[in-house]
């Protein structure tokens, strides 16, 4: 039996959930059709759930736009909405004086995206507000923080639902094709369907490519693979108030402490480029994270870091090759008319979340912006 739908998204995560609210504010009929049976549980529950202010992406690129645009956006959200967040801000450091070049063109890319509120700091200017931490220099990013991120998508899963969308959980996607006025779809799971939906919306992370290849004429799909990145919890209280990041590294942030709502530090995350997904953490790797870990925090005591969890990233460009932006495609791009896929929404995704939405919204010729 084939049934009509207005609008498909598929995948609940952060970002699914987020399109599936902008589609819904804009009175559309959505329906969220997710493979898992609970909201985020891939991608937008492993993390490090913090809002980015916006430094590390070239300038133009999607990641800055985005997420300089997001970062202001989740903030008046969260405040707004009672969502858990901190603005604790942030310590990039420079801890030899090699890396100082770097950390200028940090600076310098940061506010040519739009951050205007960086700060450069001496040694001894670092070390007033975090005494532990031990650099050459290091620059202060005050609108980075943190957020309840689970907290956070059940507040777009609220919203959506009171705008009139409805989540069919434990329902992937298992194939699609162009139809008479939009995309035909099926689904597995224990209620199969078959829908004509005027719009469908890939935000199955992980999995976006993968779908694109089910829809039968879809185009412009790109390569993925999968960096997995493991995290280490610190045992008893944290030194810093702030997060600490060190220079970034190919693939990643490097490994820098972050600190969740409840006050709990927890370092990471590597780069481990994977083939299959794998969610145990290898203990082995913490020797990695203490040789790491105090360039910036010497003091680390031996035995202070406990396995946490890991996440993996979904990546679109190989592991040689330089760092891909966001794809958000349209029909134009997808090739599908009624068709919008989304692929490498990794970091900053959470912090973009709501922009993405309000860019999907534009592929796809809806009203105007609300971010918010």
């Amino acid at each position: 039996m084939t049934e009509r739908a207005d609008c498909a998204v598929i995948g609940a995560g952060v970002v699914g959930l987020a399109v599936a609210r902008r589609l819904a504010l804009a009175g559309r009929e959505v329906v969220v059709l997710e493979a898992a049976d609970a909201i985020g549980t891939e991608i937008s529950s492993r993390n490090s759930e913090v809002i980015h202010a916006g430094i590390y992406y070239p300038t133009g690129s999607l990641k800055a736009r985005l997420c300089v645009a997001g970062k202001e956006a989740l903030y008046a959200y969260c405040a707004a909405r009672g969502v858990p967040h901190k603005r604790l801000g942030k310590l990039i450091v420079a801890t030899n004086p090699r890396e100082e070049a770097g950390l200028a063109a940090l600076r310098a890319k940061g506010e040519a995206n739009g951050v205007r509120d960086l700060a450069w700091l001496s040694a001894a200017e670092a070390r007033r507000l975090e005494p532990a931490l031990s650099c050459t220099a290091a620059l202060l990013s005050p609108s980075t923080g943190i957020l309840d991120s689970h907290a956070y998508m059940l507040s777009l899963q609220g919203e959506a639902e009171a705008a009139g969308a409805a989540i069919a959980f434990e329902t992937p996607l298992l194939r699609g094709e162009p139809a008479a006025g939009g995309v035909a779809i099926e689904t597995g799971g224990a209620a199969p369907m078959r829908l004509v939906c005027n719009l469908v919306v890939n935000c199955a992370g992980l999995d976006a490519p993968a779908l694109s290849r089910r829809i039968a004429g879809a185009r412009n799909v790109p390569a993925d693979h999968l960096a997995k990145g493991s995290y280490f919890t610190l045992s008893g209280r944290s030194p810093f108030a702030r997060l600490v990041y060190p220079m970034p590294e190919p693939g990643g942030l490097g490994v820098h402490l972050t600190i969740d709502m409840a006050g709990q530090a927890r370092f990471g995350p590597d780069v481990e480029w994977v083939r299959a997904r794998d969610y145990a953490v290898d203990v082995r790797r913490a020797e990695k994270f203490y040789a790491a870990i105090r360039t910036y925090w010497p003091a680390l005591p031996d035995g202070a870091l406990a396995p946490g969890y890991s996440g993996i990233r979904p990546k679109i460009g190989a592991p040689d090759a330089p760092a891909a932006d966001f794809l958000i495609h349209g029909p134009a791009e997808t090739g599908v008319p009624g068709y919008a896929a989304l692929y490498g929404i990794e970091s900053p995704g959470l912090t973009a979340s709501l922009a993405i939405a309000d860019a999907v919204a534009g592929k796809l010729g809806l009203a105007a912006p609300v971010l918010a």
